[in-house]
């Protein structure tokens, strides 16, 4: 499947990349940017910008800091969800504190998910 791509996002993904908060700069510096599989950070989707994108596994990782608790935000992020899940994709998401506190489970259930795929 094709995945659509809002080229109007590109210069706030470009921006994003650059400006990552120090969850997603932990986990994609430390993990991600040397997985054997290609990951790639704030990817354009359709009308969004997701953290981090697994083509090959049709992967979607989310790092939610606390704006996607309350109750604006989780609404948004249903709707994103329901549009990711429509292209096929699945979406895990992990909490700043779940990076922080947590790094080495994230990791295993990023790997975990992944290899899951590749059987």
């Amino acid at each position: 499947m094709n995945i659509p791509k809002d080229n109007s996002k590109l210069n706030k993904a470009r921006s994003l990349r650059k400006e990552m908060t120090p969850q997603e700069r932990h986990l994609w510096y430390d993990f991600l940017r040397h997985y054997p599989v290609k990951i790639y950070k704030q990817r354009i989707i359709g009308p969004y910008i997701v953290d981090f994108y697994c083509a090959s596994a049709k992967l979607v990782i989310e790092i939610d800091g606390s704006q996607h608790y309350e109750k604006e935000g989780q609404q948004h992020d249903a709707r994103r969800t329901a549009y990711l899940e429509g292209l096929g994709l699945t979406v895990l998401r992990y909490s700043n504190a779940d990076v922080n506190v947590r790094f080495r489970a994230v990791c295993e259930s990023i790997d975990n998910f992944i290899q899951g795929v590749s059987r």
